[in-house]
């Protein structure tokens, strides 16, 4: 969602939006040699250490790293940047030898589409978006599914019969979450009573923990006692203002929350995650360009094919296993279709 100032884009210049970036790149890593230089990652706003969704992309470059010795450079979106900002982060990438170039985030789709052609011999990835490019691995995920789950253990752990639903953007990707997260948990407690919000419209709703912590101690103070929250580093300040609250639990997103040492204190207030496997399709992809047979085209990572799970770290919902497994099982055997729009 798994996005410092934007730039005035009025009379900007080349050499002024290169500086620019340089600058936004300067706590990447890069290494490597040769003919390719490694892989070109470049992250939604937050940057790495966002303990969600980045965090999960970059585990991914690390076992490329680890694995292939593969080395690579990550360079970090900043808020409300513009096109032509994301257009220069990719093109410095694969310009300068990186191969692959993955766009971790959907904002990165339209300039992915555009730089895609402009560099036919490179090979690009695009996390959470589609673009039809012969040179591109669309990586999409069945967050809505994985949320459905979410939603059935929320249902089942409140005490007070009302969760909560925080999204970072109010934008179609972040709606599958919150529908998904809706359906389930009503499918889970009929009389649940479900409460979704958004941080906003901007891709600051990726990034400002604060407001999230704002937002989730407004519901807390209206009893809901189990809260999952869709955006990114934001949600940091929600586990946060969860973890302030007696008996109430919090549900991370993209990466096991749980597990984050950057979270260690509230761990105990982490419900649940949803996990999307960002670092396996993330190094999925790497291997095939490092084989020779690149990925392309669409690649969904579903809950069917383990691309989408719910978090059992911590043992919270252990009394719940086997409802949870019921409710998965009827997913992948088409039982149940989930909602991508509430």
């Amino acid at each position: 969602m798994r996005r410092v100032s934007t730039i005035t884009a009025a009379g900007i210049t080349t050499a002024a939006l290169a500086f620019t970036l340089t600058a936004c790149g300067e706590s990447s890593t890069e290494s490597g040699g040769g003919s390719s230089k490694g892989v070109g990652l470049a992250f939604d706003v937050g940057g790495r250490d966002d303990h969600s969704f980045n965090e999960s992309a970059a585990r991914g470059l690390d076992k490329a790293e680890k694995e292939l010795g593969i080395k690579g450079k990550m360079m970090t979106a900043k808020n409300g940047e513009t096109e032509a900002e994301r257009e220069q982060r990719l093109s410095s990438l694969a310009d300068a030898g990186y191969n692959p170039v993955i766009g971790v985030g959907f904002n990165y789709a339209k300039s992915i589409e555009k730089v895609s052609k402009e560099f036919p011999k490179t090979n690009f990835a695009i996390v959470d978006s589609v673009v039809d490019s012969p040179n591109v691995d669309s990586i999409t995920f069945g967050e809505h599914e994985g949320s459905y789950l979410a939603g059935v253990a929320a249902a089942l752990k409140s005490k007070t019969n009302k969760v909560g639903f925080i999204g970072g953007v109010d934008n179609e990707l972040i709606k599958k979450f919150q529908a998904g997260f809706e359906q389930g948990a009503k499918a889970a407690n009929p009389k649940i009573e479900v409460t979704s919000e958004y941080l906003g419209s901007s891709d600051k709703g990726f990034n400002d923990p604060a407001a999230a912590k704002d937002k989730a101690k407004g519901m807390l103070d209206r009893d809901i006692d189990v809260i999952y929250t869709a955006a990114g580093l934001s949600g940091n300040g929600s586990i946060e203002a969860v973890a302030g609250k007696k008996d109430a639990w919090a549900i991370g997103v993209d990466s096991d929350q749980y597990q984050q040492p950057g979270l260690a204190k509230y761990k105990d207030h982490i419900l649940t995650s949803v996990v999307k496997n960002v670092d396996v399709a993330v190094f999925d992809m790497i291997k095939s360009v490092k084989d020779g047979k690149p990925l392309t085209g669409p690649h969904p990572y579903l809950v069917k094919d383990g691309g989408v799970s719910l978090a059992t770290s911590g043992g919270f919902i252990d009394d719940i296993k086997a409802k949870i497994e019921e409710a998965k099982k009827d997913i992948v055997d088409g039982k149940v279709k989930v909602k991508t729009t509430p």
